[in-house]
């Protein structure tokens, strides 16, 4: 049986499921057929049904809760890991500042423009980008202001950009739980036998990878090209955890949460 998997490119998402894709682990008679795109790319994909597995913000899943079924397995989902709002100007930003501002984001089904609309929900001038298009978008003067996911969060002092907020660290604040970003799914019509062998397998994908960390798989470097193995280390250290094998009650709870706020929201 051959069934597709679709995760980004970035650190966290290869580091969780290199040995899955590439013959690491026995997934006996399941072929996992890799496909890596954008995650903003992914949660268009999502809306269309096009991958039987695929990583999506939580969102994208909100949307198509009817299709696809969250997994336990493979989540990026913690304390401390929120997307940035920053600026070119090193000043103080107040809410009306922001709202009148005009924001660049990495994608409208994104965990990081959910957020951002938590935090201002006053906020309307918004246009969205590729998540590592959004940097040079803001030092270029395309946006007074942009959110920033990934590796981003690493490198954006680099450019001479500095933090107005931090997003994650507002919704821990009010709301009390870990921040979900992106998690799992997997077609309802796979049915449940196979979505518990898949949950297993990445989760032992996974636990691969932490027995053999800090080493960095060929895997996980051909495809963070530009990024240094410190960079790669740290975002997999920010964005892969406990969690990541198992949401856990604390997980699930909140996701629930963050659905709350996305029907309140309703983008």
């Amino acid at each position: 049986m051959t069934i597709s998997i679709g995760f980004s490119p970035c650190p966290n998402d290869t580091f969780i499921f290199d040995a899955l894709v590439n013959g690491k682990i026995d997934t006996g008679d399941i072929k996992f057929e890799p496909v890596l795109e954008d995650v903003e790319t992914l949660n268009q994909w999502a809306l269309e049904g096009k991958l039987d597995i695929t990583k999506l913000s939580f969102p994208a899943y909100f949307r198509t809760a009817t299709t696809y079924r969250l997994l336990d397995a493979g989540s990026a989902l913690g304390k401390g890991v929120g997307p940035l709002l920053i600026s070119s100007i090193d000043r103080p930003f107040s809410t009306d500042d922001v709202n009148k501002a005009t924001v660049v984001l990495p994608g409208i089904n994104t965990t990081a423009h959910l957020l951002f609309s938590f935090a201002y929900p006053g906020a309307l001038h918004k246009t969205f980008k590729v998540f590592h298009e959004i940097e040079d978008a803001v030092v270029r003067g395309e946006a007074d202001l942009g959110v920033i996911i990934h590796e981003n969060r690493f490198t954006y002092q680099q450019k001479g950009l500095h933090k107005v907020m931090d997003l994650g660290e507002y919704w821990e604040t009010k709301m009390g739980v870990p921040i979900p970003l992106g998690g799992i799914v997997i077609k309802e019509s796979l049915g449940e036998e196979l979505r518990q062998r898949v949950n297993t397998l990445i989760n032992k994908s996974l636990q691969y990878a932490f027995d053999r960390y800090p080493q960095v798989s060929d895997y996980v470097k051909q495809h963070a090209q530009t990024m240094s193995e410190e960079v790669m280390r740290q975002h997999i250290e920010l964005y892969v955890n406990n969690y990541s094998l198992n949401l856990g009650p604390e997980g699930h709870k909140a996701v629930e949460v963050l659905r709350s706020i996305f029907e309140k929201i309703a983008q």
